[in-house]
C-alpha cells in the first residue's frame, strides 16, 4: 500500500432495479465474468463508469425533472452530477436490457417497443452508438425523478481498479424482464434480497461488501415504490469509502465506515497510504494532522474508554487542550512531546480526568491556564485556578492558529467546546463523546442545558470531532443530531413509562427506561434518569412529592 501509487477512483454509477413479486419485492442481479479484470465472477447491480457522453449538453436533453444544478447539489459536486443519472440509466440498459425511459408524451414505453430496440446494446457496448443518439433517434427521454440517489460507495486503495460509484434506485417498467449481456456478464437474477444473502452466506454466490450492505438494507423492503419514496427522502448522503491503517505491531486492516477508528484515519493519512495506526495507546503520541498530536492518559475505564484524551495544537508553539489528570508518567509525555513549545493550557471542564494536571503542567512550563472555574461538587478539581476564565465565542490567537471557545453546558455547567478556525476540528471534552453517551449527572449536570448546547453546535461549521475520550468522529453534524434523537426518544420511554406506571421511583423507573442497557449499568444510567425527570419537572410535563414522579396529563 504505501509504496503505490495512489489511483484516483473513476467516476461511476449503478442501478439498485426492483420489482414486485408474489413472496417479497426483488432486484435484478448480474454474474459478472470471471475474466472481468474487476470483481470476477461477482453477483452485482447493474452499472459501470460514467462515458463523456453522459455528461454531454445532448444527453441532458433527454432529461426530464431535474437540471445539472440540481443534481450537482443533491451529488454535493460542484457540477456534473446529472451524468449520474444518465449513467444509471445508460449502464440497466446496456447490461440489462431495460430500458428506464418514456415517450415524448411522458407515457412508459411499450414491453413490445422495448423488446424490438433491445438488438441497439450491442452497438452502445461496442462504443458505435452514444446512448444520447440513441435517445435522440428514438426520441425518448429519462425521467429524473423515477430515479433517485440511495448511496456513495469508494472502492478501497490498492485495488486494480477504482470506482466512486454512486448507487441510485428504480422501479423496474412493466413487461421488461431483462438479461445478462453475455459478454461482461454471464448470468442474470431477480431475486430477493434476503434469498440473495442467505446464498451469499452459504458461498453459492460471491457477494462483495457494499452489495451485502445494500441487500441488507434492501431486505425490509414492503414495495419498490416504497424504497423510491424512501431514497427520494434521503438527505445528505454519506460517503462509505474503505480505508486501510495499521494495528501497533504493523499489520494492515481494512476499514469502513461503521468502523470506530474510520474518520480519524480518513482524517490523518488524507493521501490513502494505509501507514496510519488505528490503535490507540495511552503515552504514545498520534498525529492527527499537521496542526494536531493526541496524546491519551493511562486512566482506561468505564467512564472513561481507552482514557482521556490530551491534544497538542500548534507547532512552533503549542497550546495543551486538557491536560488531563494528574498522572506523573502522563505528564511526563504532554512534556516530552511539547518539547519546551507550550504556551497555554485549555481545559473543556474540571471534572477529575481532565483538569488536575494543570498545575503540575504550568508550573513545569509557565504556560497560561485558560477555562471556566470549577462549580461545587466533589467530583470537580477544586485546586483548578484559570489565569483566564473564558466566555462564549473568545477568540485566542495561537501564534498563526485561532481557537475560539464555545460555552455548552449541560455535562458539566462550565463546559467549554474549542474550534480550531483554520481546520474546522472541534474539541468537544465530554459534551461529545466517541462510542457512548454522555452522563448527565445533576446538580451540576443539567439534560436542557445539554439539549440546547448540542443545538447550538448545529450552527457551527465544523469539519471533525476530537473528543475527550475514544477517536475523532466525522460527519459531525450528524452526530449531534443522532446525540439529539437518542436524548429524546429517551425522554419519551420516561414519558411512557411514567403513563403506565402511574408514578414511580427513581430505581422504579430505570428498568423500563433503561430496559435496552446492562443492569450493571444502571446505577450510571440512573443520573441521566434523574437529569430527564429534572428537565420534565422543569418544562410542567412532570412533578414530583415525596420522592415520587408523576406525569402531569394538563
Amino acid at each position: 500500500m504505501t509504496s503505490e501509487k495512489k489511483l484516483t477512483p473513476r467516476p461511476a454509477a449503478t442501478l439498485l432495479l426492483l420489482r414486485e413479486a408474489d413472496a417479497a419485492p426483488e432486484v435484478f442481479m448480474l454474474q459478472r465474468t470471471s475474466k472481468a479484470a474487476f470483481l470476477p465472477g461477482a453477483f452485482v447491480f447493474p452499472g459501470g463508469a460514467l462515458d463523456p457522453d453522459d455528461a454531454s449538453e445532448r444527453a441532458a436533453q433527454r432529461v426530464r425533472g431535474l437540471d445539472d444544478a440540481q443534481a450537482s447539489v443533491r451529488m454535493g459536486l460542484p457540477s456534473g452530477g446529472l451524468a449520474y443519472w444518465i449513467a444509471a440509466a445508460r449502464e440497466c440498459f446496456e447490461e440489462s436490457g431495460i430500458l428506464l425511459v418514456f415517450d415524448s408524451k411522458d407515457l412508459p414505453i411499450d414491453p413490445r417497443r422495448a423488446e424490438n430496440l433491445e438488438p441497439f446494446r450491442n452497438e452502445l457496448n461496442a462504443g458505435s452508438l452514444q446512448f444520447s443518439e440513441f435517445l435522440e433517434k428514438e426520441d425518448l427521454y429519462i425521467h429524473a425523478h423515477e430515479i433517485a440517489y440511495y448511496s456513495h460507495w469508494i472502492t478501497a486503495p490498492g485495488r486494480p481498479r477504482r470506482f466512486s460509484t454512486r448507487f441510485f434506485v428504480a422501479c423496474a417498467p412493466e413487461g421488461q424482464h431483462g438479461a445478462h449481456d453475455r459478454s461482461e456478464t454471464v448470468h442474470s437474477v431477480w431475486i430477493s434480497p434476503r434469498e440473495a444473502l442467505e446464498r451469499g452466506k452459504r458461498g453459492e454466490i460471491e457477494l462483495i461488501f457494499p452489495t451485502r450492505s445494500t441487500l441488507s438494507d434492501l431486505a425490509s423492503i414492503q414495495t419498490p415504490r416504497a424504497v423510491l419514496e424512501h431514497a427520494r427522502r434521503l438527505g445528505d448522503i454519506e460517503v462509505n469509502a474503505a480505508c486501510w491503517a495499521l494495528d501497533h505491531e504493523g499489520s494492515q486492516r481494512l476499514f469502513r465506515r461503521a468502523d470506530p477508528p474510520y474518520f480519524e484515519i480518513h482524517w490523518s493519512d488524507p493521501e490513502e497510504k494505509g501507514d496510519t495506526c488505528f490503535v490507540i495507546q495511552p503515552g504514545i503520541p498520534k498525529r492527527l494532522d499537521r496542526h494536531v498530536t493526541r496524546l491519551t492518559a493511562p486512566n482506561p475505564g468505564m467512564m472513561t474508554g481507552p482514557g482521556t484524551n490530551t491534544y497538542l495544537v500548534g507547532e512552533s508553539e503549542i497550546a495543551v487542550i486538557d491536560p488531563g489528570p494528574a498522572l506523573d508518567a502522563h505528564i511526563a509525555k504532554i512534556l516530552e512531546a511539547g518539547a519546551g513549545r507550550i504556551r497555554w493550557i485549555f481545559t473543556t471542564h474540571t471534572h477529575m480526568d481532565h483538569s488536575p494536571a494543570c498545575a503540575a503542567l504550568k508550573a513545569a512550563t509557565g504556560a497560561r491556564v485558560l477555562g471556566r472555574t470549577a462549580p461545587a461538587g466533589t467530583n470537580q478539581d477544586q485546586d483548578y485556578a484559570p489565569d483566564r476564565i473564558l466566555s462564549d465565542g473568545d477568540r485566542m490567537t495561537l501564534g498563526n492558529l485561532h481557537l475560539r471557545a464555545i460555552h455548552t453546558p449541560g455535562h458539566a455547567s462550565n463546559h467549554l467546546c474549542y474550534l480550531l478556525e483554520e481546520t474546522r476540528m472541534l474539541f468537544t471534552g465530554d459534551h461529545v463523546m466517541q462510542g457512548s453517551t454522555v452522563v448527565i449527572n445533576p446538580p451540576d449536570g443539567d439534560m436542557r442545558a445539554y439539549l440546547a448546547s448540542l443545538d447550538k453546535l448545529l450552527a457551527e461549521d465544523i469539519a471533525i470531532i476530537a473528543p475527550g475520550h475514544g477517536y475523532l468522529i466525522g460527519a459531525p453534524h450528524n452526530e449531534v443530531k443522532r446525540l439529539i434523537t437518542h436524548r429524546l426518544a429517551r425522554e419519551a420511554k420516561v414519558t411512557t413509562a411514567l403513563g403506565r406506571l402511574g408514578e414511580a421511583t427513581l430505581e422504579e423507573l430505570v428498568a423500563h427506561v433503561y430496559d435496552d442497557v446492562s443492569a450493571k449499568l444502571h446505577p450510571v444510567a440512573t443520573r441521566s434518569l434523574s437529569a430527564h425527570l429534572d428537565k420534565l419537572v422543569a418544562e410542567g410535563r412532570a412533578r414530583q412529592a415525596s420522592g415520587r414522579y408523576i406525569l402531569c396529563t394538563e
